[in-house]
C-alpha cells in the first residue's frame, strides 16, 4: 500500500489517499474532489475542473497520469 496526498496530485490539501495502485490514488482523489466541492468548498474547485477534464480528454492528459504513475511507483511501500 502507497499513499498521496491530494496536493500530489494537484489539489490543495494534505488528505492522504492509499491504495495499491496508482489508479486507486487517482480514483480517490477524484471522488474526494467531487465530495468537497460539493460540499461548497470553492479551494479545490480548480482541481476538480482539472480532473473533469483529464476524464474528458484522457489523451491530451497522458503527460499528467504517467508522471503520478511514475511518481506512485517510486514511493516506498507502507
Amino acid at each position: 500500500m502507497k499513499t498521496m496526498t491530494c496536493k500530489d496530485l494537484g489539489g490543495p490539501c494534505d488528505l492522504v489517499h492509499s491504495g495499491e495502485t496508482a489508479d486507486d490514488v487517482i480514483n480517490a482523489q477524484d471522488k474526494h474532489l467531487k465530495e468537497v466541492v460539493k460540499a461548497g468548498d470553492t479551494e479545490h474547485v480548480p482541481a476538480r475542473n482539472d480532473m473533469k477534464g483529464r476524464w474528458r480528454h484522457p489523451k491530451k492528459s497522458l503527460g499528467w497520469y504517467n508522471d503520478v504513475k511514475k511518481r506512485f511507483a517510486e514511493l516506498p511501500e507502507g
